[in-house]
C-alpha cells in the first residue's frame, strides 16, 4: 500500500499572502521604514563580523541582552525564536498534548488555529462581541468551566486593531491559574497596555514579542517569548539549539541596541497611523461607503464595508494592495506619498460606489 499523508495535514493548503507586484503594499503590516544609511552601515558591520562557518550562539545571548535592555525586562526570562511564528508553533507542540483544548478568540490571527491543528491540539474558537471587542469576563467564565489547557490571543488584535486593557488581561490570568495564557503582543509597541514587565510574575503566562512590526526587521525573522523561570527553562529545553541564525542575531543586536532610532521610528509610525485613520474617517463621513472604522491601537486601520471586495479589487487594479478579510479591509499605515495615492484612489472608488 502506498504511503499516505495523515489526516491532520492531508487537506492543508500553504499560507499564501497576496501574490503579484504592486506599487504600494499596505497589506502585511510591515514597517514602512527601510534602515537609514547609518543603521545599514552598523548592521553591515555586524554581519561582516559573523563567522559563517560556525554555528550561531544557541542561547542568542547578545541578542536577548539587547532586546531585554530595550524593553526593560530581565534576560533570564527571555527566549529568542526564528520569528514569533516559530515560538507559537513550539509552544503549541510542546506545552500541549494531543486532544488538549486550546482556546482561540475570533476574529484573531489565523495561524493560532493552524498551529494547534498541525500539532493535534483541539482549537476552540471563542467568539468576540458584535463590535469585535473581547468580553474578558465571559471568556474567564468559559475557561473556568471548560477545562481548557490554554488560551492564546493577540493584544492589540490582528486584525481588528483593538486593544484589551492591561488590568483585564491580568485579572483573567489570576482568576484561571490552571490555564496557560499566551498573549501575543506583536503590535504592543503602538499601544500602552503591555503586560511584558509582569510576565515573570505569573507561572501560567507567556508574552510574545516580534521584531517584524515596530522594529522593522520582518526579513530577519526575530521573535521573543517572555515568561517565568519554569516556562523559560522548558522553552530553552524544547527549542532547536540553533534556531536563530547568526546573521539575524548579529544584525538584530545592532538595531535593538539603538533605542533612539527605534523610538523615533515608532513615533513616526504612530503618527502615520493616526493620519491614515483620520483620512479614512473623512472619506467615511463624505461618502458613507464604510459601515465601521475601528479606532486603531496598531500600525493599521481596520474597516467594515459591504463594498469591501469591490474596494479591494479596485485598489489592486490601481496597483495598491491592502488586505481583504471577508466584509472587512485591513490597511497598513505607510508613507505620506503612499497615503496620498491611497486616499486619491479611495476617493474615486467611494464616489463611484456611493452613486450605485
Amino acid at each position: 500500500m502506498a504511503y499516505q499523508l495523515n489526516q491532520k495535514i492531508r487537506d492543508l493548503v500553504p499560507y499564501e499572502p497576496i501574490s503579484g507586484t504592486y506599487d504600494i503594499r499596505l497589506d502585511a503590516n510591515e514597517s514602512y521604514f527601510t534602515l537609514p544609511e547609518q543603521a545599514y552601515e552598523k548592521a553591515l558591520k555586524a554581519a561582516l563580523s559573523v563567522p559563517l562557518n560556525r554555528y550561531p550562539d544557541p542561547a542568542a545571548a547578545e541578542l536577548i541582552r539587547a532586546f531585554s535592555a530595550y524593553y526593560r525586562v530581565d534576560p533570564v526570562y527571555v527566549t529568542a525564536g526564528n520569528g514569533s511564528d516559530e515560538l507559537i508553533s513550539l509552544i503549541t507542540s510542546a506545552f500541549f498534548e494531543s486532544g488538549d483544548e486550546l482556546v482561540t478568540v475570533v476574529p484573531d490571527f489565523s495561524m493560532y488555529q493552524f498551529y494547534a491543528g498541525v500539532n493535534g491540539v483541539k482549537a476552540t474558537a471563542f467568539p468576540k462581541n458584535e463590535d469585535l471587542t473581547l468580553d474578558t469576563a465571559r471568556l474567564t467564565a468559559y475557561l473556568k468551566s471548560g477545562g481548557a489547557r490554554g488560551v492564546i490571543f493577540s493584544n492589540p488584535c490582528n486584525p481588528t486593531s483593538l486593544c484589551i486593557n492591561r488590568r483585564h488581561v491580568l485579572q483573567m490570568i489570576r482568576e484561571v491559574p490552571d490555564c496557560l495564557f499566551i498573549v501575543d503582543e506583536a503590535y504592543m509597541d503602538f499601544a500602552e497596555e503591555s503586560i511584558l514587565s509582569a510576565a515573570h510574575e505569573y507561572p501560567n503566562l507567556i508574552v510574545l514579542r516580534t521584531c517584524s512590526k515596530a522594529i522593522g526587521l520582518a526579513g530577519l525573522r526575530l521573535g521573543f517569548a517572555v515568561a517565568g523561570e519554569t516556562i523559560t527553562r522548558a522553552l530553552h529545553a524544547v527549542k532547536s539549539p540553533y534556531n536563530v541564525n547568526a546573521l539575524s542575531q548579529s544584525v538584530g543586536t545592532a538595531i535593538l541596541s539603538d533605542p533612539m532610532y527605534l523610538i523615533r521610528c515608532n513615533e513616526q509610525i504612530i503618527s502615520a497611523r493616526e493620519a491614515l485613520y483620520k483620512g479614512i474617517l473623512k472619506l467615511h463621513a463624505k461618502y458613507r461607503v464604510f459601515d465601521e472604522v475601528y479606532e486603531p491601537a496598531t500600525n493599521f486601520v481596520f474597516v467594515k464595508s459591504k463594498f469591501a471586495k469591490e474596494i479591494y479589487e479596485k485598489l489592486l487594479s490601481r496597483s495598491i494592495a491592502v488586505r481583504f478579510m471577508g466584509g472587512y479591509l485591513r490597511i497598513t499605515a505607510g508613507t505620506k506619498e503612499e497615503h496620498k495615492a491611497l486616499f486619491s484612489a479611495l476617493e474615486e472608488i467611494a464616489k463611484e460606489l456611493s452613486s450605485l
